[in-house]
């Protein structure tokens, strides 16, 4: 994988603008991955909601589910299908609107020092080969483009807005992605 540093986006990406994302504040430097899950409708995979979701243009009359979420304006900066193919909504040098009101290390807004990658998935069910092996590459190409992302900044919605997120949920394998990281 290559991440374009000029444009922030990586070349083995399907590339899909999100409005969800604005400017990162001046003088900080991206040091957190957070490792999200989702699929719409929950618990159902495949599709493109998430990807229409991500970028406003979600029919929210598809399903009963869709009018809970059809004030939300989030993205993310990757999405990496059970599949394993990798769709980019943001480029890393924006910030996505992923991580909602939450905290790292004592600092608040974590959108402005992250980079959030969703896996299609939810809480309770487990991940992908392919999803594991994308996740690693991508993690490991980051952390060489931001040398302040080390391997305890790789963190999940869980541990970033405790009680209000459970992604990516007992599913997911941490010592696995970070041996992989490593």
């Amino acid at each position: 994988m290559n991440l374009d540093q000029k444009t922030g986006l990586m070349a083995e990406a399907e590339y899909m603008p999100s409005p969800n994302c604005d400017a990162r504040p001046p003088d900080l430097s991206i040091d957190v991955i957070v490792v999200h899950c989702i699929s719409l409708p929950p618990g159902v995979f495949g599709g493109t909601a998430i990807q229409e979701f991500f970028c406003n243009q979600l029919d929210f009359e598809c399903h009963p589910y869709y009018q809970e979420i059809a004030e939300l304006r989030v993205s993310s900066h990757f999405l990496i299908k059970r599949d394993g193919v990798l769709l980019q909504f943001v480029p890393v040098h924006l910030r996505a609107w992923h991580a909602g009101l939450s905290q790292f290390q004592g600092r608040s807004c974590v959108n402005d020092f992250s980079i959030g990658i969703e896996l299609e998935g939810t809480d309770d069910a487990g991940f992908e080969e392919r999803q594991y092996e994308v996740l690693s590459e991508l993690t490991r190409i980051l952390m060489q483009a931001f040398p302040a992302i080390t391997l305890n900044h790789l963190v999940g919605h869980c541990d970033i807005a405790p009680g209000r997120k459970a992604d990516p949920g007992p599913g997911f394998d941490w010592v696995r992605y970070t041996k992989a990281c490593s």
